[in-house]
């Protein structure tokens, strides 16, 4: 039992190098979606998220696992593809992620592709949910509170009437606003004096309790005089 990750000299070679990495990966296979779908997964991608990069054992001392453990999970995680070999550190072999944004939304013609990202979905809100609900106890607990970090926690609920088209684009609006801290996790040097990690989940769905405004009536035609 080593307690460095290994690959072998094909697989570090055939690790994509920066100008070839996607911006974002889009997954709808089932199998590479139900791989996702394990707590311990979640949280090492995250963790890959949050760092940049980190080996099987600088993983197992973050997440209290066992590097046997986290060894297995990152090996699946790269064979699913969300994860490659890093730049090697001597003997370590450190993990990266392929692609900070990742859309996994399912095929509207796969029953199964449906079914995985559901499943997925599932754990990723339970997830979400949790980690927030701990963030509140942790300032609950805390006896004194910087009253800095209020204004920071907030928990915004919303309906509204909107077309297809108006939804899509306000989706890529919160995408271009989130745009200007990219590189901040990967380079500190650019992180202005006082930031903080921050963490943000965001979900937007049709009520399909209500159907859909009907269409406007087209303009009657003119009459003639």
């Amino acid at each position: 039992m080593t307690t460095a990750e290994h690959t072998d000299d094909a697989t570090a070679a055939a690790a994509p190098g920066p100008a070839t990495r996607p911006e974002t990966l889009r997954v709808t296979d089932p199998t590479r979606v139900r791989a996702l779908a394990h707590p311990v997964r979640m949280d090492l991608l995250s963790f890959l998220d949050d760092v940049g990069e980190a080996t099987a054992t600088e993983c197992a001392v973050h997440l209290g696992q066992t590097v046997a453990n986290c060894s297995f999970h990152l090996r699946t995680l790269a064979k699913a593809g969300y994860i490659e070999p890093a730049e090697p550190r001597g003997r370590e072999r450190p993990w990266r992620v392929v692609a900070r944004e990742r859309n996994i939304t399912p095929d509207p013609l796969d029953p199964a592709s449906r079914r995985a990202v559901l499943e997925l979905g599932e754990i990723s809100v339970r997830r979400e949910a949790e980690r927030y609900i701990d963030h509140l106890r942790h300032l609950d607990h805390d006896g004194v509170v910087d009253p800095g970090l209020i204004p920071l926690t907030q928990l915004t609920t919303s309906a509204f009437w909107a077309t297809p088209e108006e939804t899509a684009e306000l989706i890529e609006g919160m995408h271009a606003l989130m745009k200007r801290f990219d590189g901040r996790t990967v380079d500190p040097a650019i992180r202005p004096g006082g930031a903080r990690m921050m963490r943000m989940f965001t979900a937007i769905n049709p009520d399909m309790a209500f159907e859909p405004s009907a269409e406007a009536a087209p303009p009657a035609p003119q009459q003639e005089d």
